[in-house]
């Protein structure tokens, strides 16, 4: 006898608890994104004024920011949407999509403000330290207000820490920066812009790793991270009632979102139905899945076989 089960556990009230999140987080991303946009403005012509290579790959790093809190925008309404359709998840994926082209961004650039901070170590410009050491103070006044914003937004949401980590970066930029603009005011050590912007972009490529690695687990299907495919598959099959577990799978569909399909053999005088039960909320207790796919067959079983006439 071959019998299926699929076991949700989401709370009566947890739809409208997202959506609260959802635009609470949409609200404060949109806050962020409208500090990032008007101080960047700023940082472009002062940057291009004063020939700092500094402020302008804080300033390259800032319309990142932008365009990352603008695509985790458009991704939280996108992932909001019911499934329907061919989407029976629904679109809540856009959201890692969004992440991965957040980390993409951050190391693409900062890659290129490598190349271009060692050059200018080999031949550094003439820099004024004063403008560069005023805009980066302004610039890490504003940015802590944006780190501050989304601070209080779910980060584990992967889409949300995206546009974070983008932000904090953009701040540790800010003050290199700043300690650039002394160094060049108090001792005229030139290179310091270029060191700066080297540590800009070390900062960059660790945030992208980051991003890039948690975006892809959940791209390959792998199990999220905290949870341990074989401790779960142990506690299913020492189960009372329970003779195998097999076909066991464990991945991830968003930030949060786990699931879980597997297999269970039981003995033949065994309740099918109570044991998928009660195997579904000891996912749900012990390991926080909530959304899991159970078949249950019973020991010995034996599959009718139908002859053609």
């Amino acid at each position: 006898m071959d019998h299926s089960g699929h076991a949700h556990d989401h709370g009566a009230h947890a739809g409208h608890t997202h959506g609260v999140s959802a635009d609470a987080d949409g609200r404060r991303l949109a806050i962020a994104l409208g500090l990032i946009l008007g101080f960047m403005a700023v940082e472009v012509g002062v940057g291009i004024a004063v020939s700092s290579l500094a402020l302008l790959a804080d300033a390259a790093h800032m319309l990142t920011d932008a365009a990352a809190i603008a695509l985790s925008l458009v991704a939280i309404r996108l992932a909001a949407r019911p499934a329907r359709g061919a989407m029976t998840y629904g679109l809540k994926r856009t959201e890692i999509l969004a992440a991965q082209f957040n980390g993409a961004t951050l190391l693409v650039l900062g890659l290129l403000i490598v190349a271009e901070g060692i050059q200018r170590l080999v031949d550094p410009p003439s820099v004024e330290g004063l403008p560069v050491l005023l805009v980066a103070l302004a610039g890490v006044v504003v940015n802590l207000a944006a780190v501050w914003t989304l601070a209080r937004a779910n980060r584990t949401s992967l889409n949300v820490e995206g546009s974070f980590q983008h932000l904090v970066t953009d701040l540790y930029a800010f003050v290199a920066t700043a300690v650039a603009g002394v160094v060049i005011l108090t001792t005229g050590f030139g290179r310091a812009d270029g060191l700066a912007a080297l540590f800009v972009s070390a900062t960059m490529l660790r945030a992208a790793y980051g991003l890039l690695k948690a975006s892809g687990r959940i791209f390959l299907e792998a199990a999220p991270e905290g949870l341990d495919p074989d401790a779960i598959g142990h506690a299913m099959a020492a189960h009372p009632g329970v003779v195998e577990v097999h076909d066991l799978h464990v991945w991830e569909v968003t930030s949060g979102f786990p699931a879980l399909s597997a297999h269970v053999v039981v003995r033949p005088d065994a309740d099918w139905h109570g044991i998928r039960v009660a195997l579904a909320q000891r996912l749900a207790d012990e390991f926080g899945v909530t959304h899991s796919t159970i078949q249950v067959d019973h020991d010995g079983d034996e599959l009718l076989e139908i002859a053609p006439l």
